[in-house]
């Protein structure tokens, strides 16, 4: 009987283990950097600042309008190509 209960507290370990390891890799190592970006996010999509009469996110009333900005990836920003020009890491 006893050695029932060793495997048993064994097996149960094991699974305890193998369940912190399994949802430990599930989690991100890191955050991927961000950057504010203008003049890049359609219309009601900007995540904030859109401007005078606005508040905050989605309340940007134009396609690509230069006082609204989108998070993008770090360093993206000015490479992205709209039909006004490229983004802009400062308001147009």
């Amino acid at each position: 009987m006893n050695a029932r209960n060793f495997a048993t507290a064994a097996f149960t370990l094991a699974a305890i283990v193998s369940g912190t390891a399994m949802a430990q890799d599930k989690t991100p190592a890191t955050k991927t950097a961000v950057e504010k970006c203008y003049g890049v996010s359609l219309a009601g999509k900007n995540d904030c600042k859109a401007g005078a009469g606005t508040t905050c996110a989605g309340t940007s009333v134009t396609d690509y309008q230069g006082n609204a900005w989108k998070n993008v990836p770090a360093g993206t920003c000015t490479s992205i190509q709209t039909p006004k020009g490229h983004g802009s890491l400062e308001a147009i």
